[in-house]
């Protein structure tokens, strides 16, 4: 655990990463954790709220209400509102306070995110999750950017986090998750398009056993099933993630044409389920 001072900390977005984290940290011991979601004080928003209060988080008006007393601020909202979150964050962080961002976004979005924050007095520090939170929780993996990017590490692993700092740099360590998530988002919308295909020709079984032939260390029924369920829970989040990675390589000069189409394949999947 970390020292003898309180670590107070606030989530803007308390989604499935605001609860995780905080499920994790209020059981070593953080002190006093607050929230915001836009989602509360709507119908929508009930569930969210309900979480907060079983786990203890105590649930701001705004965001500014939860997070003006915290040391860290953390912003977990989707890919699509990071900048903005950031933005208006500024507007009431002040000196002595860490704004940590693990939203999956471009490097060009977490940097201007970067100076907006810093404009302010408070400290950024660019985060990127390497795996989805449910199963190791606190423990997942998170590549941290910054000139605080140690220093934040130092505290919040001392309460269970799992944070290796990678560069004082702003931007790398998010291309890192990136580059990564083009071929994990993309074989996860391969899948699931082969797998569509295999079912409307009856050829599943011949095609999967032919690619098991070629990868015998793979089932691909499992991993089929596995990564179609993966993409209808989570393939809006993914495509926005996705939606990014398209911008990080538009930025460095590259084709960004494959990642914006298999954001257009996640959205697709996720739609599917919820009309069933």
């Amino acid at each position: 655990m970390a020292g003898s001072e309180p670590a107070t900390i606030a989530f803007i977005g308390f989604g499935e990463v605001g609860q995780t984290f905080s499920r994790g940290l209020m059981t070593n011991g953080a002190a006093g954790i607050n929230a915001y979601d836009l989602l509360f004080g709507s119908e929508a928003g009930r569930r969210l709220e309900s979480a907060a209060h079983e786990i203890g988080v105590a649930c701001g008006a705004s965001p500014a209400e939860a997070g003006a007393h915290a040391r860290f601020v953390f912003s977990a909202v989707t890919a699509d509102r990071a900048e903005a979150v950031a933005l208006e964050a500024a507007s009431w962080l002040r000196p002595g306070q860490i704004f940590v961002d693990v939203n999956s976004a471009a490097p060009s979005t977490k940097q201007r995110a970067a100076k907006a924050v810093e404009a302010s007095g408070a400290d950024y520090v660019e985060a990127a999750v390497m795996a989805p939170v449910l199963k190791p929780g606190l423990k997942v993996a998170i590549l941290a950017g910054g000139p605080r990017a140690e220093a934040a590490a130092a505290v919040l692993n001392g309460f269970g986090m799992n944070l290796k700092p990678v560069s004082e740099m702003f931007g790398r360590a998010s291309a890192m998750k990136l580059c990564r998530s083009i071929v994990i988002k993309g074989l996860e919308a391969l899948m699931v398009d082969c797998a569509a295909a295999c079912e409307t020709w009856d050829v599943k079984d011949a095609v999967f056993a032919s690619l098991h032939a070629t990868f015998p260390s793979i089932d691909f029924h499992a991993l089929a099933a596995d990564m179609r369920e993966r993409v209808a829970t989570h393939g809006v989040r993914r495509a926005a993630e996705m939606r990014e990675a398209a911008e990080m390589l538009a930025a460095g000069g590259l084709a960004p044409g494959l990642a914006s189409a298999v954001a257009d394949a996640q959205e697709r999947g996720a739609r599917r389920k919820g009309a069933v």
